[in-house]
């Protein structure tokens, strides 16, 4: 009777711990919450872009904020509190773009604390511009 019960305890944890993970992981929280503007490529296309894709936000936050706990307090506080002062884009993009809108209500402090940290890892590595693999103004 133990065996089964340990057998049905580790095949519940199983089974769920995948689905607890996807709605937590950084990469999920952006895909739902953030994808919807800033796409995770420079798409052939740019005309349909509504937000500069990631990894050229990032590449500006990283040239700004030079560590990771640094870049992810900005991009935290920023998304809840978007202020053209603040931004590190370049001017023609706010121009292009517009500020970009208070996400409070739409994400929560935590959520966007791993988002930041996930896009942190993931975009804006040294070479990445414009999607061709070189350095470039954005």
């Amino acid at each position: 009777m133990k065996f089964k019960i340990t057998l049905l305890t580790l095949g519940a944890a199983f089974f769920f711990t995948p689905s607890v993970y996807a709605e937590t992981s950084g990469e999920a929280l952006f895909e739902s919450k953030c994808a919807s503007c800033h796409v995770k490529t420079r798409p052939s296309d740019v005309s349909a872009l509504v937000a500069p894709p990631m990894m050229g936000v990032m590449r500006h936050v990283k040239m700004t904020y030079k560590t990771k706990d640094e870049a992810v307090k900005f991009i935290t506080e920023y998304a809840l509190d978007p202020q053209e002062s603040k931004a590190v884009c370049m001017p023609e993009k706010l121009k292009r773009f517009g500020l970009m809108p208070s996400q409070k209500g739409n994400v929560t402090k935590e959520e966007l604390t791993t988002i930041a940290s996930w896009a942190y890892d993931n975009f804006g590595n040294q070479g990445q511009g414009r999607g061709y693999g070189k350095a470039c103004k954005d």
